[in-house]
């Protein structure tokens, strides 16, 4: 019996699983809920895998055996997010202006702003650098992490809190800043918390889930740019 709750333990089918099923049980909330600004599915099953691995005194190195699995799928959906942009191509003439200025401006703000607050707080450089890129999708923060000399599995921390706070609290913000434009919803969320935003607005509506997809591509690129020259220049 020990020999066959190790062998659970230790495999990566099982982290996949209870991954697979912590997700289901954040889709489950978010439509008991009414989809509740609380009830994303992502937190739902950051906090629920936590918890399990809290109660059951597993290291993050076990979970991530199987966790690993599921991040190597992340590229693939990232590219996916391409179809319903191609669905929405007619727009993008008309938003190109919006896109040219708004997504280099948002990049700045977020890395400067990230690495400013650090300081100001009396932290590390090594902190500063690690921060820095958080309004990437994961992938791309933690190599650009990398590459400055930040801290890789803390970037990625950063990066999910950037895009699950965006996704709680963007939709909430833009409703009160008066911001109906799908289009210019769709940018905002994507810029400031990459998938995790997309994944929520996909679901509040495809055309904004569309431009958000593209808002989170084009942030990454700009990121993967500007961060060094930003951490060179403060």
């Amino acid at each position: 019996m020990t020999e066959a709750l190790d062998w659970l333990r230790d495999s990566p089918l099982t982290w996949i699983f209870v991954t697979l099923l912590a997700y289901r049980a954040g889709v489950w909330a978010r439509e008991r809920s009414g989809g509740h600004p609380l009830s994303q599915p992502v937190l739902v099953a950051a906090g629920l895998v936590i918890v399990l691995l809290l109660v059951l005194g597993i290291d993050y190195d076990t979970y991530m055996s199987g966790g690993a699995l599921i991040h190597l799928v992340l590229g693939p959906a990232t590219v996916a997010l391409a179809v319903p942009l191609h669905r929405q191509a007619h727009h993008l003439r008309e938003m190109a202006v919006p896109l040219a200025i708004a997504l280099p401006a948002g990049a700045l703000v977020s890395i400067g702003s990230a690495i400013l607050t650090v300081r100001a707080l009396g932290g590390s450089e090594a902190l500063e650098h690690t921060i820095a890129p958080k309004s990437a999708t994961t992938p791309v923060a933690i190599a650009v992490a990398e590459g400055i000399g930040g801290v890789p599995a803390l970037v990625a921390a950063f990066t999910m809190l950037a895009g699950m706070l965006g996704a709680v609290f963007g939709p909430w913000l833009l409703d009160r800043m008066g911001v109906q434009d799908r289009r210019i919803r769709g940018l905002a969320m994507g810029a400031s918390s990459h998938g995790v935003g997309t994944s929520r607005s996909l679901h509040d509506s495809l055309v904004e889930g569309a431009f958000a997809g593209l808002a989170m591509g084009l942030t990454a690129l700009l990121t993967s740019i500007l961060v060094p020259v930003v951490v060179a220049l403060l």
